[in-house]
């Protein structure tokens, strides 16, 4: 029970802040309707109610279930076998993280069906679960990170040329949706069960990094889809943004439909853990029965989140989107959007988290206070800088990302290698469920009413913004403590410990 209420504080925390400013800016410069603004509320609190279900039981279900496989795997000392569990494991885990979900849906009405949510999932998947694969491998035969990351930034980049806008923010986007409240605990705890059980002097830096690989599956998944598929444009238009009706008839619609969408999302991993706890795990009956709980906690969750996002939380984030690009003051737009990242980041609980790791690996030297700000204001600036290139039409996607990526590759080779690991794993935190939601419902809004903007090409990369900044952030705070300790004369191996 303390756990529930501690998940309930961290998640009210996140969503409070973004609630509030939807308040003020109602009774100031966009109000909306009262049946919206009910809904908004109700929503907000089975966001709340959703999320932090779901949060613990990603917490005592998903996170030993990928302890429990990264063990497994590292214990056949197999490549194959590792390769295929994390193909697996990568697929199922992906697919039912809701984040992709929503990016999903979003896409397909944005597209006006052209682009089925189903296809997106499974072809995103499927790119993480290949990455996850290639990320376990690396750990088990010690390569580092930084070339890796490089690499495979480095196909995407030519990848690249041959892609449309349109499909460009999609996939950029589906890399920073598929690290979320699901798939990040997973991924994290499966490469930290391979890398301890596999020991090694490397052991604590291939704890970090997986996360960073998983997200660049996406990317390549959405690419390649796009070049075989063969078209240049999305033939499709966005459909007609329609508003929800009335109070509680959203809710009881969307409810029974997301519930059922969840037992199938959540199935397959169920079947897994089972089959495994059978032939390998054979857990006693309380380990078990704690498992099984906390998947069925994450079922709960997950319907409750879904159901809030989808009757009555998006709406408001696409409204008020649309209702501040609308106004005669076009300069309110990229403010609100710095405002609305400052308070995704400082209210995300995995940032306070992260902060503390960081804090923690350098025995102090750079405190909390530090890389809170440090992140707080580059995804403040990425959101900001999100709503500009919406506003202004020869501002393209590609301006911020290639020279954001490449001074991250840049900079992965002057760290100390667990900042690398740290780094690209902060960008599947920072770009959380409030991110995938309202931050992106906002986007798309701003980018309806402002007439030169397209809806599928600036509506999108919001989310690829603000998972590319901690890339650069926190490698930037590497870099000051390899040079603080080098004029300190303080040990790194020392500090890691």
């Amino acid at each position: 029970m303390n756990l529930l209420l501690q998940k309930f504080k961290e998640v009210l925390s996140s969503v409070l802040p973004i609630s509030v400013l939807v308040l003020i800016l109602n009774f100031t410069l966009v109000p909306i309707e009262t049946d919206m603004l009910i809904r908004f509320i109700i929503g907000s609190v089975l966001v709340i109610i959703g999320l932090g279900i779901f949060l613990l039981g990603a917490d005592i279900g998903i996170t030993s279930i990928g302890s429990l496989m990264g063990e497994e795997a590292a214990k056949t000392n197999r490549a194959h076998s590792v390769a295929i569990l994390g193909l697996i494991l990568g697929f199922f885990i992906t697919i039912a993280e809701p984040d992709l979900q929503i990016l999903a849906n979003e896409v397909s009405s944005a597209s006006g069906g052209t682009i089925p949510a189903s296809l997106i999932l499974v072809v995103v998947s499927l790119g993480v679960g290949i990455m996850v694969a290639i990320g376990l491998l690396r750990i088990l035969y010690e390569k580092p990170l930084n070339k890796l990351l490089t690499l495979v930034y480095f196909i995407i980049l030519i990848l690249g040329l041959w892609v449309s806008e349109e499909f460009l923010a999609i996939s950029v986007d589906a890399s920073g949706a598929t690290t979320g409240a699901m798939t990040t605990p997973f991924i994290l705890a499966l490469g930290l069960g391979v890398s301890q059980l596999k020991g090694g002097k490397t052991s604590e830096e291939d704890s970090f990094g997986l996360v960073g690989i998983a997200s660049t599956g996406p990317i390549l998944a959405v690419m390649i889809m796009n070049i075989i598929a063969g078209a240049d444009k999305i033939v499709g238009e966005a459909e007609a943004f329609r508003a929800h009706s009335g109070i509680l008839g959203p809710y009881l619609e969307e409810f029974p439909k997301i519930m059922r969408e969840s037992v199938i999302t959540l199935l397959p991993l169920l079947v897994l853990f089972l089959i495994f706890d059978f032939l390998k795990f054979k857990l006693n009956r309380k380990k078990r029965n704690r498992i099984l709980k906390g998947l069925a906690y994450t079922y709960a969750g997950l319907g409750l989140f879904l159901t809030g996002v989808n009757a009555g939380f998006m709406e408001v984030g696409r409204v008020m989107g649309y209702g501040i690009a609308s106004l005669q003051y076009a300069w309110v737009v990229p403010v609100v959007g710095f405002l609305l990242g400052m308070m995704v980041v400082l209210a995300e609980p995995a940032v306070h988290v992260l902060t503390k790791q960081v804090e923690d690996v350098t025995a102090g030297h750079i405190p909390r206070k530090i890389i809170l700000f440090a992140l707080s204001a580059g995804i403040a600036f990425a959101v900001c800088m999100s709503m500009l290139r919406i506003m202004i039409p020869g501002l393209k996607l590609w301006h911020f990302l290639l020279p954001g990526f490449a001074l991250a590759a840049f900079l992965s080779y002057r760290v100390p290698p667990i900042f690398v690991g740290i780094a690209y794993d902060a960008g599947g935190v920072a770009s959380g469920p409030m991110t995938a939601t309202f931050i992106l419902a906002f986007a798309q809004g701003a980018a309806t009413a402002i007439p030169t903007a397209n809806v599928l090409v600036d509506g999108f990369g919001v989310i690829a913004m603000v998972a590319m900044m901690p890339l650069v952030a926190l490698q930037l705070l590497g870099l000051m403590f390899k040079v603080k300790a080098k004029k300190e004369g303080i040990d790194l191996n020392d500090a890691k410990r």
